[in-house]
């Protein structure tokens, strides 16, 4: 049986779909099906794989670390750990917690705001010198936070801030990647015909940016709120540099300060690192739909 084809404007040659012919399905074949689950197969575990540890290390003594099995269960001691834990402490973990907590989210809401208003700037306004600032602020991803950390030492030190909470809230709220992504969103979510319709019916630049813009860059900005509060929850060397009283420590400092002592006791310290990571994992579950949402859209705007 000849196989018809036909050719379009430009010369190229197809085949047309015929009546009656069953179409081709574009399924994957079971072998790419069995494949892809194996592959995310493998790195659900690589991913898992640590807070596992992380929680069978937690429930065990310093002896039972190094004469049991690393990853299966022994004799449950989460009690004793915690006891360890709140007396090296002397009860100030939940306050290193909530300190994290604090530094985290304001730095996140603060610097998203900074985020998105300078990428809307960036991608909706024509000024002078907008390439130059913009090449300025991208730049500040090739730099290593840890460069940075000692010269802002200095200056807060000059400023009288240091061993204050805003020595860690300030510098963790600028973002060059949040303003990046602000920007790019901003180009292809928000219409400009949109601004110019209301800058039409009176309303100035702020009310437009705060009553109709943030709504458009909601999903952008739950990304770009994940990626600061991570980062500033993670954040040990600037914490180091920045403060000493026990009272503004964050829990990664804190932790650090257990585990630099003679002889730790190392369970109740994977105890304080579960403990301390449960936020961020309440944080991840409950922002994932608004968070896949915005990828989503962003993907498919034009």
């Amino acid at each position: 049986m000849a196989i018809k084809t036909a050719k379009l404007p430009d010369g190229r040659a197809y085949r047309p779909s015929e009546e009656g012919m069953p179409m081709r399905s574009i399924a994957p074949s079971n072998a790419a099906r069995w494949i892809t689950a194996g592959v995310l197969l493998l790195a659900l575990v690589y991913f898992l794989f640590p807070v596992y540890w992380v929680v069978v290390a937690s429930t065990k003594t310093n002896q039972q670390l190094v004469s049991t099995n690393g990853v299966l269960f022994d004799e449950i001691n989460i009690s004793a750990n915690y006891h360890a834990l709140m007396s090296w402490t002397k009860g100030n973990f939940w306050r290193w917690v909530a300190n994290s907590l604090i530094y985290s989210t304001v730095a996140g809401v603060v610097g998203t705001l900074i985020s998105v208003m300078a990428g809307y700037a960036m991608a909706k306004f024509k000024f002078p010198g907008r390439g130059v600032a913009m090449g300025i602020i991208m730049s500040g991803l090739l730099l290593p936070i840890a460069i940075l950390t000692i010269p802002m030492y200095v200056v807060f030190h000059q400023l009288g801030l240091t061993n204050t909470m805003w020595a860690i809230i300030i510098p963790s709220c600028v973002s060059p990647f949040g303003v990046f992504l602000g920007r790019v969103y901003a180009q292809t979510s928000v219409p400009i015909e949109l601004i110019e319709a209301a800058r039409i019916d009176g309303a100035g630049e702020a009310r437009i940016f705060f009553t109709m813009v943030l709504r458009l860059l909601a999903p952008a900005m739950v990304t770009i709120f994940l990626f600061i509060f991570v980062a500033t929850w993670n954040n040990f060397l600037l914490p180091l540099m920045m403060v000493s009283s026990d009272t503004l420590k964050p829990v990664t400092l804190g932790l650090y300060g257990m585990m630099s002592y003679f002889a730790p006791q190392k369970g109740a310290v994977m105890l304080g690192a579960l403990l301390g990571v449960i936020p961020l994992i309440v944080l991840f579950l409950g922002l994932q739909k608004y968070w896949q949402s915005g990828l989503a859209a962003g993907s498919v705007k034009g």
